[in-house]
């Protein structure tokens, strides 16, 4: 699987490019800034891209400008954004093309190393991966919310659900059956009067976009909950 990488920090880049390796990826380019960036990703036409939210310049947001044109440019390129706090809004805007191949994670997520794997690889398959601080934050309690309504254990699915697993991921974080969470799933989407779906990147942007309040109507279903 090759990927490119933009980080402008040597020590960090490095780091991703050696732990990639090892675990048989093909970094293909390291790039320091946004215009690096875009010409690697031309240039060798990746099957996932790791790009840090803040690049020079300014060291603002030119990383997520530099990935969503990257991906209306080459073909949805799956997309991987790591950054050092929580910063909310960039999942909703990361989200907003409606395709798959999306992540967002905090930098300390790397040195969870079977964890961010699974997530590198789970986005270059067209899944989403969104970190459980950003997903923490989304599920902070307001007065009268009907989050209010879910059990404790409906919490737990869905805020695993929010981060992009799936069924049988989510089953065995919580130590429970499928069976359980297809349960769980219904009666979450039931109660946060969200249409069920079976698409999985579309569920996790039904959710998403439920939790930050950016949108209470999701794409149509293709299917039912699982």
């Amino acid at each position: 699987m090759r990927v490119v990488i933009a980080e402008d920090n040597v020590l960090l880049a490095g780091g991703l490019e050696l732990l990639l390796a090892t675990k048989g990826f093909e970094v293909a380019a390291v790039a320091g800034d946004a215009p690096a960036f875009l010409d690697a990703v031309a240039a060798h036409r990746p099957d996932i891209a790791i790009v840090d939210v803040r690049l020079p310049p300014s060291f603002r947001d030119e990383g997520v400008h530099a990935a969503l044109r990257a991906r209306r440019e080459h073909g949805a390129l799956p997309i991987l954004v790591l950054s050092q706090y929580v910063e909310r809004d960039y999942a909703g805007e990361l989200l907003s093309d409606g395709r798959g191949g999306i992540g967002y994670l905090l930098k300390d997520r790397i040195g969870r190393v079977a964890e961010f794997v699974d997530a590198v690889r789970r986005v270059a398959a067209g899944g989403t991966a969104m970190d459980p601080e950003v997903v923490a934050q989304l599920l902070t309690r307001r007065a009268g919310d009907p989050l209010d309504a879910l059990t404790v254990r409906e919490r737990e699915a869905l805020a695993l659900m929010a981060q992009g697993h799936d069924n049988a991921t989510i089953a065995e974080r919580m130590h429970i059956s499928e069976n359980a969470v297809h349960k769980h799933v219904g009666n979450i989407f039931a109660k946060l009067g969200l249409a069920p779906d079976d698409s999985g990147h579309r569920r996790v942007r039904a959710v998403l976009a439920y939790l930050d309040g950016t949108s209470r109507t999701p794409d149509p279903p293709s299917g039912t909950a699982r």
